[in-house]
């Protein structure tokens, strides 16, 4: 299967499981309101930093060591013993401090995180097997379907009026039962790994752990910092606003999950050329969908916000300010992947930590200072600087071109949407049509969309040749 056809399969996947996310977490602020959504978002990021501990790179790890070919289930039987030997000292450390735990939250939790903790380790298990044996094409799917069963199961809680819990309860539910039908598509074989498969996945995680502490710094430092200085309405919707935002690097993450497998395997056999091919390809493409994006935020940020509930309005300068930071982080992530297949973790390490401390030492100033919106600020201003950091570390090994054609190319095309979805929207606001928000948001989303991409095929000649190329059926396109 060719790359392109499984970063669409895995984009369109994740789209999916986006658009699902997204209609559950309307019906939650809207019934729930932004102060319990908030309690929910401390209570996942707070799981996600506990879990931490257990993954310290174990599972990119575990993916590298699989995508060589030699000894999967010997390094998958290896990385699951050492991540369950990590996360008990830290479900024992919850259940002695569980009255600190709820506190910080706010909510009676404990229970939740440690039940949230133990349900994360089978899914990241089954997530590491299937990318590590190049089902990026199986996963992504699956991932959909553990965002409908989750979602679901939320849904049908909370409208039992069990709320907080309800959320928690069916978030936990939803992924164990993605699971176990992942762990049944792989099928591993029962061994038992040597102790040189347990000192090849540490000789790799001693420094992809700052990468995986990179993704939860850059996803939840600032809902931590939040929840430490200001109330959980506000992080509710900054939380909403992130989410949002995230939405749109879905493709950015189908071209890093995609795309490592395969430079690792052309690294392995030296092909320097294709890993630069790839990841020149990588770069050409991480922001389509962020750049405009950002254009559209400034532009309809208040009316998206808006679907969320009445208070959730306040959020639309974070959105934007949220969208340039995940910009440059979708940039970042991409060169950091190449560092990591190359096996140069050490050099992902130096700027992860560059990045790591910048957003911790950022998160709180500016929050401390000047509130909630210097989170945005930080998260915006730490990507920016670990962008620069991995951009001079995978230049001086890999010799990649930047693509400053075809990213012009995507900014020119968002432009001209952005003029042609702020007429529409001067019209539209004249219109009867505009009092119905959300069927006016989608109107001019759906438009803007439009607009940008077939600007975009008018323009660049790459992106028409990329499409042909992975389209399931050869479809000739003009001057491609």
């Amino acid at each position: 299967m060719r790359l392109g056809q499984t970063s669409v399969i895995y984009f369109i996947s994740k789209v999916a499981a986006s658009v699902i996310g997204f209609l559950a977490t309307i019906y939650f602020t809207r019934t729930l309101g932004e102060d319990i959504y908030g309690f929910y978002a401390i209570t996942l990021a707070l799981v996600s930093w506990l879990g931490l501990v257990k993954s310290v790179g174990f599972g990119q790890a575990i993916i590298k060591r699989m995508s060589e070919g030699e000894a999967p289930n010997e390094y998958l039987a290896a990385g699951f013993i050492t991540k369950i030997s990590l996360t008990l000292p830290v479900i024992i450390a919850i259940v002695v401090f569980s009255d600190q735990v709820n506190a910080y939250v706010g909510q009676p939790v404990s229970e939740f995180v440690i039940v949230l903790l133990v349900v994360s380790i089978l899914k990241n298990i089954v997530s590491s097997a299937l990318k590590g044996t190049h089902r990026i094409h199986v996963y992504a799917p699956l991932f959909t379907l553990k965002e409908v069963g989750r979602s679901v199961s939320m849904v049908v809680l909370v409208a039992l009026s069990w709320g907080l819990s309800g959320m928690l309860a069916g978030h936990a539910l939803g992924t164990l039962i993605i699971a176990i039908i992942g762990l049944w598509i792989v099928r591993p074989t029962v061994v038992v790994p040597k102790r040189h498969h347990f000192s090849q996945l540490f000789d790799f995680a001693k420094f992809s752990w700052l990468g995986s502490m990179r993704k939860k710094t850059f996803s939840e430092m600032d809902i931590l910092v939040l929840g430490a200085f200001v109330s959980s309405g506000y992080v509710g919707i900054y939380s909403v606003a992130y989410t949002l935002g995230k939405f749109l690097d879905t493709f950015g993450d189908a071209m890093e999950s995609t795309l490592f497998p395969e430079l690792s395997k052309q690294s392995s056999s030296g092909d320097v050329n294709m890993v630069r091919a790839l990841t020149n390809d990588a770069l050409s493409y991480a922001g389509l969908f962020l750049i405009p994006g950002v254009v559209g935020a400034e532009i309809l940020g208040e009316r998206l916000m808006l679907l969320y509930g009445e208070g959730f309005g306040i959020g639309t300068h974070v959105l934007t300010i949220l969208l340039l930071g995940i910009l440059a982080y979708s940039y970042n992530k991409q060169l950091l992947n190449t560092l990591n297949a190359i096996d140069r973790p050490d050099l992902a390490f130096r700027a992860n930590a560059v990045f790591i401390g910048a957003n911790l030492v950022l998160n709180v100033a500016l929050v401390y200072s000047i509130g909630w919106i210097g989170a945005a600020i930080a998260t915006a201003t730490s990507a920016a600087i670990g962008l620069v950091c991995s951009f001079y570390y995978t230049r001086r090994h890999v010799g990649f071109r930047v693509p400053v054609g075809e990213i012009s190319r995507q900014i020119l095309a968002a432009l001209f949407m952005g003029i042609v979805v702020y007429s529409a929207r001067a019209v539209g606001e004249t219109h009867p049509v505009a009092a119905y928000n959300e069927v006016f948001v989608v109107s001019l989303v759906g438009l803007g969309a439009a607009v940008y991409f077939l600007v975009l095929l008018a323009i660049s000649r790459t992106f028409r040749t990329t499409v042909s190329r992975n389209l399931p059926v050869d479809v000739p396109l003009a001057g491609s």
